[in-house]
């Protein structure tokens, strides 16, 4: 559909928001390869980076909130919760970023790496879900995996390397990334004895 028809402007993007979703979940490698093209990704990519922050803080939210938190330490608990994630994933592209540079002399910037591993952690926004009782130790084992997933392809491609290659970046840093959220959690449970 063009910009202009019949006189009239239209002004929807190319991508929306949910072809961004739908193409970010389901690992779509030129969706991730063309994602640092356009400026306006930086700001969806941290969005989504913030809405799986959120979503991990409520889940959390109900945990805490049926181990009768008070709220102070409920709002200290969740604020850990969102930083930590947020900070995983500058932490997350940093790791990536400097193998990346070890292993290809010629490769993007850090901030071309933002963009799509930031959509790469749009799993996470379905991290909500860990309050089902009995599975959300499994559903947010299933997220953390497919957010895995979706970084090296989005490393596949950003990097322009080997499949294999793309894995071994990625698994440097995923394992600290989950202890640290393995230490949030029971930080958040010690809280609240």
């Amino acid at each position: 559909m063009s910009r202009k028809q019949n006189g009239k402007t239209n002004n929807k993007p190319k991508h929306g928001v949910c072809k961004t979703l739908k193409n970010a979940l389901a690992l779509n490698a030129n969706f991730y390869e063309n994602a640092q093209n356009t400026p306006k990704n930086w700001r969806l990519a941290l969005a989504i980076v913030i809405l799986a922050a959120l979503s991990h803080a409520l889940g959390s939210a109900v945990i805490l909130l049926i181990n009768r938190a008070t709220l102070p330490v409920l709002l200290v608990a969740l604020l850990m919760d969102v930083l930590s994630l947020i900070a995983g994933y500058y932490f997350w592209v940093f790791t990536i970023w400097k193998v990346g540079q070890w292993l290809k002399p010629i490769d993007p910037t850090y901030g071309d790496l933002l963009i799509p591993i930031g959509f790469a952690y749009t799993p996470q926004i379905l991290n909500f879900l860990t309050l089902i009782p009995l599975l959300g130790r499994p559903i947010e084992l299933i997220l953390a995996v497919w957010s895995l997933l979706a970084v090296m392809v989005a490393v596949r491609q950003g990097l322009d390397i080997k499949t294999r290659q793309a894995v071994l970046i990625c698994l440097v840093g995923w394992p600290l990334i989950q202890i640290a959220i393995g230490f949030v959690q029971v930080l958040q449970q010690e809280l609240v004895k």
